[in-house]
């Protein structure tokens, strides 16, 4: 009878011989195999060849090893995404905006850890302000008063953060179910009942989806508009 072929077991390590950022770089290995969702304790232990409770030693309960994937994962961010300098403020709001989509949509468990996951630790909020601060300060320098500047860069966020997490849970949702549809591809559309709506996706457009050309076409507004306010200040006497 043929020997069948068994996976080798990892090496179990000695006690003692793990630290914090070896279980956090497993949790990111293991977590790229089976989400953010799937990872556990137990099968963290198993990736990595230690008991499980190496890691309890360390991290008492998942949500504390989550804000410590998360503070690193906001780490990598901010590195990835640094916000553009010395350019016309559009060009540099508009790359800032495409950048941080990017970024999110290539790396989905960037995305579960900032954009999904409600919880945080308190270390996370400190790269997020900073780079808030010199959106705002190159808004405000650009001819924005403070108001419109925080309001146009929370547009901003909001419209790349909305759209991202739209996909990633549509992403999540066929990974488990692959016949599931998103809410705008239920919508029943024919040229005898909403002739606008079929002429309007005959030329390629999408009712709602979080796609390339819905995604520019509102950033485009908020751009437009923090334009026109940017005129307006300009032209107002003063003294």
């Amino acid at each position: 009878m043929a020997k069948q072929n068994v996976p080798l077991k990892r090496q179990r390590r000695e006690r003692g011989s793990i630290d914090p950022d070896d279980i956090i770089k497993g949790a990111f290995e293991l977590a790229e195999e089976v989400s953010v969702d799937n990872l556990s304790m137990p099968l963290l232990g198993k990736h990595l060849g230690v008991g499980v409770t190496s890691i309890y030693w360390y991290f008492r309960k998942k949500d504390d090893l989550l804000n410590a994937m998360t503070d690193r994962a906001l780490s990598r961010f901010t590195r990835d995404t640094p916000f553009p300098r010395n350019r016309p403020w559009r060009e540099t709001l508009s790359d800032h905006a495409y950048g941080m989509r990017e970024t999110f949509l290539e790396n989905p468990i960037l995305c579960d850890l900032i954009l999904i996951r409600a919880s945080m630790s308190p270390r996370a909020g400190q790269p997020g302000a900073q780079l808030i601060e010199m959106a705002v300060a190159n808004l405000v320098k650009a001819g924005l008063s403070l108001d419109d500047a925080f309001e146009t860069y929370s547009a901003v966020q909001l419209h790349v953060r909305g759209s991202v997490v739209l996909a990633r849970l549509y992403q999540k949702q066929k990974a488990t179910d692959p016949d599931a549809r998103a809410y705008y591809e239920h919508l029943v559309i024919t040229p005898e009942t909403t002739p606008l709506l079929s002429e309007g996706v005959g030329r390629g457009h999408s009712v709602g989806a979080p796609d390339d050309k819905n995604f520019a076409f509102g950033l485009e507004c908020i751009l437009e508009h923090a334009e026109r306010l940017i005129d307006t200040n300009a032209a107002a006497p003063t003294g």
